[in-house]
């Protein structure tokens, strides 16, 4: 299948991955030129020249260019915490603290290839799309099967989609009978039944049956090659998360430069500027932060989730829309009966004995459901002789010396057009006939998570959510049955991953908000919410996409998980405010000269030891992170 045509030129990819190794180069020599230095002074009698060589180096080579990057924000109007670093290694370097210079250098470097890293995942997306879809497709001419080239598939080809491969292109099935797996690209959580006459679309996974199919349309125009290019369209339209450190640097740079300028400014004296400027070093901002972020990563992932994009921390406290999708987020993603009608002359748990020990020889996509059920009620194990299971004829057997079969509302209205029926549910149904009578009636839908309301209903009030809402590209009776179960009211169903792209675009743009989504056709989603959260790992694309993976699926994790962010919040801005209360007393004490610069950096060093070790807290779990009954 080829890449949509707004796939990044090679030479973007090439400058990218360049320039995220640059400064990944910087971040490993201000590692080792720190080491050696602290070996040089401390552990050998050698002359300050020889063990400040080290620093030097690092300051040159990885500090020059790191401060033309931010001479270029100057231009720009930009000032964040890491202008002030870049005017503090500078600083530095003139006050001979070639240690305090090269550490800076060193947050600078290692938190830009970080963001990088984490900013250059589309292409990661991409490919994984890509790496689902096979690369060879079988043709067939007249009575052989050639292999050929996806791409070299034309309108009107005659397709062998073998057991358990992924479909090429869209088509319809003119041979065989199966079932595909859709619920990745369409939400339906439902093994979909494949005859002849029936659809099928590129990415779906084919179950255990071949299936010969006539292409419709090539493989670029193909419904799956749309979710990439629109996968693409909102990773370069991703709105820029505003970090937690460049909102705090906003006012802070300008103001200590402010401080800096007037002190030289009354004093005549330029160590003045350099004394307030070494003290007002960002430290709390480029450190505490960071360390209250990797913190909050490592409890994260001591309760099963995987922040994959550190910012999503920073910013999923900030969300007042929460998004969801149906399929394997609000539900289980997968059939269930939730009704059972029978006659009152029948014995509800004897029939369901009887079609549960028949279902055992089936392979429809509900006879799991049914054995579920089954076993939920320790119903009886009978011996079965007969099985029949023809394509569009249901499943027939003797069960327990009784002629059971299970079939569908419409071929049984075909043989007896005035069976007395139960009025027809959304969902799926699977009609039981004991002896040729009309014994029950199974109506399945996609079971809502058991904690579904209690989780919504405590959102606003604990958490400042203000809207709620369900979107999925299920059908209406479905999304309209879920929403009631769990208390949404606003529902969006049938939707393309186009219009659920195009959906949280614009209530992103309104408010900040948290998606949370499992399947292929949530993958732009994910990557255009302000955070996006993906269920399970059972789609390397959507892991992708997300910037946080719950591994267990579950919404009590995703309730820990804002817990963790709120938390996370809260004690960098203890830690960041606080120290730069602390750098700002400093300040005013170096502007009044009673604080020479060295003195100011062995200040800076113990308000920066005070604000890490509260940062830290964030590393260590509260004793409980949920808040609402499960």
């Amino acid at each position: 299948m080829t890449a949509p045509a707004t796939t990044p030129s090679p030479e973007v990819s090439i400058w990218r991955r360049l320039w995220l190794r640059r400064q990944l180069a910087i971040a490993v020599l201000a590692i080792i030129g720190i080491a050696i230095h602290l070996v040089l002074r401390f552990g050998m009698s050698v002359s300050p020249t020889t063990f400040n060589l080290p620093l030097w180096i690092t300051l040159a080579v990885g500090g020059i260019p790191l401060i033309l990057e931010l001479l270029d924000k100057v231009v720009h109007l930009e000032f964040g915490a890491d202008l002030l670093a870049g005017i503090s290694i500078v600083s530095s370097a003139l006050l001979e603290e070639y240690l305090a210079g090269s550490i800076v250098v060193l947050m600078l470097s290692g938190g830009e290839a970080l963001e990088s890293f984490a900013v250059g995942r589309a292409s990661a997306v991409l490919k994984a799309l890509a790496k689902r879809l096979p690369s060879v497709a079988h043709r067939r001419n007249d009575s052989e099967l050639e292999d050929v080239a996806v791409n070299a598939i034309e309108v009107g080809d005659i397709l062998v989609i073998l057991p358990h491969e992924v479909c090429p292109v869209d088509g319809v099935v003119i041979e065989g009978h199966s079932v595909m797996d859709e619920s990745y690209l369409t939400g339906e959580p439902y093994m979909m039944s494949k005859t002849p006459g029936v659809s099928v679309m590129s990415g779906a996974v084919n179950g255990d049956g071949a299936l010969t199919i006539q292409a419709e349309r090539q493989a670029v125009d193909s419904r799956y090659a749309k979710i990439m290019e629109v996968m693409l369209k909102a990773e370069q339209q991703r709105p820029r998360m505003r970090r937690l450190a460049d909102q705090l640097g906003a006012f802070y740079t300008p103001l200590a430069l402010i401080v800096a300028g007037i002190a030289w400014y009354l004093s005549g004296e330029a160590t003045r500027f350099l004394a307030v400027i070494v003290v007002a070093t960002p430290c709390p901002l480029l450190i505490a932060i960071p360390v209250a972020i990797i913190g909050s990563i490592s409890l994260a992932a001591q309760m099963g989730i995987i922040i994959r994009i550190p910012a999503a921390l920073e910013g999923i406290d900030r969300c007042r829309t929460v998004i969801f999708d149906k399929t394997g987020t609000l539900t289980y993603g997968e059939p269930r009966i939730y009704e059972q009608w029978t006659p009152e002359e029948a014995d509800p748990l004897e029939t369901l004995a009887l079609v549960a020990s028949l279902e055992r020889y089936s392979k429809h996509p509900l006879a799991e459901a049914i054995q579920r059920e089954a076993g939920a009620a320790a119903v009886a194990v009978y011996d079965v002789t007969e099985v029949s299971e023809r394509p569009g004829e249901g499943m027939r057997g003797i069960v327990h010396g009784r002629n059971v079969w299970i079939t569908s509302r419409k071929l049984l209205l075909k043989q007896q057009p005035d069976a007395a029926l139960p009025e027809q549910h959304g969902g799926l149904e699977c009609v039981i006939l004991v002896d040729e009578k009309l014994a029950a009636v199974y109506f399945f839908r996609d079971a809502p998570r058991r904690e579904g309301k209690r989780f919504i209903d405590h959102l606003g009030p604990r958490h400042n959510i203000e809207k709620l809402m369900l979107v999925t590209g299920d059908r209406e009776s479905e999304a309209k049955f879920l929403a009631e179960q769990v208390g949404i009211t606003e529902v969006h169903f049938n939707q393309t991953p186009e219009e659920k792209l195009e959906l949280v675009r614009r209530e992103t743009a309104t408010a900040d908000t948290l998606f949370v989504g499992d399947g292929i056709n949530d993958a732009p989603a994910l990557a255009t919410a302000t955070v996006g959260v993906a269920f399970g790992q059972n789609s390397d694309v959507t892991t992708e996409a997300a910037a946080v993976v719950v591994l267990d699926s579950s919404l009590e994790t995703v309730d820990k998980l804002l817990h963790i962010g709120r938390r996370m919040r809260r004690i960098a801005l203890e830690s960041a405010v606080g120290g730069i209360a602390l750098s700002m007393i400093g300040m005013l004490i170096a502007a009044a000269g009673w604080l020479p610069p060295v003195a100011g950096a062995i200040s800076q060093e113990v308000i920066d030891v005070v604000v890490v070790l509260n940062a830290l807290r964030a590393a260590f779990p509260p004793r409980e992170l949920t808040d609402y009954d499960k």
